[in-house]
């Protein structure tokens, strides 16, 4: 008891002894072997995100990865060094076994870094092949891993979508290519999709064109029958057009389905206006009045993909009609040429919308060839735009900016002999000289007579 009560006071008087020699003598020499708790916490995570980093780096190597790809790659995706490298290559051979191709695993794990997780990706090892579908696509993979990632879907779900699109009659194909333009068809419940094929069956299609419209627009699975697919046909039979008419029509491209509602309208209101050549007009027509109004729907969608308003659009091909008689694809490489190499801005067109009524190899492309070369030579005074270039009739072109040069007629091309070519072959107008006629000595009286009758 005596060691006891005598230990007792001792033990706190030594602690604060320690504690006051350490603020009056300070020595730099413990403090150097001082420890900072949060240093130290934080040095032993990043000590293995560093060696994460280099097996996920050589990991990514071995599955054939781009070098120069994968340090961007785990920059911009911080979680994967939080992964164990072990689960990470259990996630590729994974994602191999359902498409054995480098480019289908770049593909996916760039688009998607998510899926890499092993507890997501162990749940869709066996799904795709309960699915039943030989040829899956790369794209419709990566699409049902990146919608149910971000919807936190799990793979019953792809797999009841799937089992009731194939239940409705839907080829393979038609499924996958489902998949690949709207993924999203997971999240419908399977009345959604059976309204769909109910309404086409119901207006007149077949079961198998059902089938071959869906597969070859596939996006039309979007639309709801209601608010969009219904009010669509009532538009098209207030416009006058038959069912048998629309189907023909839709059979024939089923994007027509895409259209909005009012804008077929639009653009058959801006047909019957045009005011152009008959011939034109009758050109047009001539595919019929459904087709030709869709026509102008698809010049309208490609103008706006370039940059131009609907309001331009419209306003561009209602001065330029000829444009409706060339293909998109022709447009496309005219509107091409006038951004990259002729270095004009897309709103020229609506200042001279004739550009794309003109013929681009006979037209277009001599007559820019001529004024480049005259430009970069330093023989123009002043640029000439878009409206100088197309505006000028032939002959005019080639007197201002041909004939003067000589070594123009060769870029120019065999347009330059065209112009000046004669529209009567050599040695014509020796038909249209009057006969000449011999004067006699009579008649030479005969006018003498007659002019002093006059004078």
């Amino acid at each position: 008891m005596a060691i006891r009560t005598l230990g007792r006071p001792k033990f706190p008087i030594q602690l604060n002894s320690i504690h006051n020699f350490n603020q009056e003598f300070p020595n730099p020499v413990f403090k150097q072997f001082s420890t900072d708790p949060k240093k130290a916490l934080t040095s032993i995570p990043r000590k293995s995100h560093e060696r994460n980093l280099i097996s996920l780096s050589g990991l990514f190597r071995r599955y054939g990865f781009q070098p120069s790809q994968i340090s961007n790659f785990l920059k911009s995706n911080q979680f994967l060094l939080n992964l164990k490298p072990s689960h990470v290559q259990k996630s590729l051979k994974i994602l191999l076994s359902l498409k054995p191709s480098q480019e289908f695993l770049s593909s996916v794990v760039y688009s998607c870094p998510s899926i890499l997780d092993f507890d997501f990706l162990e749940k869709w090892e066996t799904k795709f092949s309960d699915m039943g579908i030989s040829n899956f696509t790369s794209s419709a993979i990566r699409n049902i891993f990146e919608v149910s990632r971000r919807f936190e879907l799990g793979p019953d779900d792809a797999l009841r979508c799937v089992m009731c699109l194939k239940g409705l009659g839907f080829s393979e194909s038609t499924v996958v290519n489902v998949l690949e333009a709207f993924p999203l068809v997971i999240m419908m419940d399977e009345d959604r999709i059976r309204d769909k094929m109910v309404f086409l069956m119901d207006i007149g299609f077949e079961k198998d064109d059902v089938d071959r419209i869906i597969r070859l627009f596939p996006f039309s699975m979007a639309f709801e029958v209601g608010k969009k697919m219904k009010p669509l046909f009532d538009e098209f039979e207030d416009l006058g057009f038959s069912l048998d008419v629309v189907r023909w029509e839709v059979l024939r491209d089923p994007r027509v389905l895409g259209m909005e509602v009012g804008e077929l309208t639009q653009c058959l209101k801006m047909l019957r206006s045009l005011k152009c050549r008959t011939v034109i007009k009758e050109n047009i027509f001539r595919i019929g009045a459904f087709r030709a109004g869709y026509e102008v729907k698809m010049r309208v969608d490609c103008l706006r993909k370039y940059g131009l308003t609907y309001r331009d659009a419209f306003t561009v091909l209602w001065k330029e009609p000829r444009a409706l008689l060339y293909e998109i694809v022709h447009i496309e490489k005219k509107i091409d040429f006038l951004l990259q190499t002729m270095k004009f801005d897309v709103f020229c067109l609506v200042q001279v919308p004739e550009y794309l009524g003109v013929n681009f190899e006979k037209k277009v492309v001599p007559r820019y060839n001529v004024i480049e070369y005259l430009s970069s030579s330093g023989r123009l005074g002043d640029e000439v735009g878009l409206r100088g270039l197309i505006k000028p009739s032939r002959l005019r072109f080639y007197n201002l900016y041909v004939k003067p040069y000589p070594e123009c007629k060769k870029l120019y091309g065999r347009y330059a002999a065209a112009e000046v070519k004669s529209r009567h072959p050599a040695g014509m107008w020796k038909l249209f000289q009057p006969q000449k006629h011999s004067e006699s000595r009579e008649d030479v009286e005969n006018i003498r007579s007659f002019m002093e009758s006059i004078t």
